[in-house]
């Protein structure tokens, strides 16, 4: 019998995935899932199309799962870059952000700064009809990746 289809992971290349998987379990309380990896070969060339393909990286389990069944951050390192990208505006088409719904916006914010993250505009509350109210602010991690932190109530 089929398996059933489950989300599994993000993807996050980064300039440095020690540093950027240390953020997200700081600030989001993020877990590793061992092993770590250290990947190349002819199938990961073959999967990338890339040539002399080479990766470092962790997965990190999400919170607010049951340990087994928890969908992960995946941040990797390739050892070669095409180029540097400047950090995207939230309405570039592709992948926008990640988000992590929290107890406390302001609280998760200020870790978020302290551990090298900045925002991208205000902090906002908006009430949403038939949802609720939205206390939400777009934020970057040390990368220039954007990150949303919300609460609902």
């Amino acid at each position: 019998m089929p398996r059933s289809t489950r989300f599994a992971h993000v993807s996050i290349n980064a300039r440095d995935w020690r540093r950027l998987a240390a953020f997200y379990q700081e600030v989001f309380g993020c877990e590793p899932v061992p092993p770590e990896r250290d990947q190349s070969g002819a199938w990961l060339d073959r999967l990338t199309a890339l040539t002399g393909a080479h990766l470092r990286g962790l997965h990190l389990r999400v919170p607010g799962y049951a340990a087994g069944k928890a969908p992960t951050l995946e941040i990797y390192s390739y050892e070669t870059w095409v180029g540097e990208n400047s950090p995207p505006p939230p309405n570039r088409v592709g992948f926008a952000h990640v988000a992590f719904e929290v107890d406390d916006v302001g609280t998760t914010l200020a870790k978020l700064r302290n551990a090298g993250g900045s925002t991208v505009g205000d902090r906002v509350s908006q009430s949403v009809p038939g949802v609720g109210l939205l206390d939400v602010v777009y934020a970057r991690d040390p990368e220039g990746n954007i990150v949303e932190i919300q609460n609902w109530s």
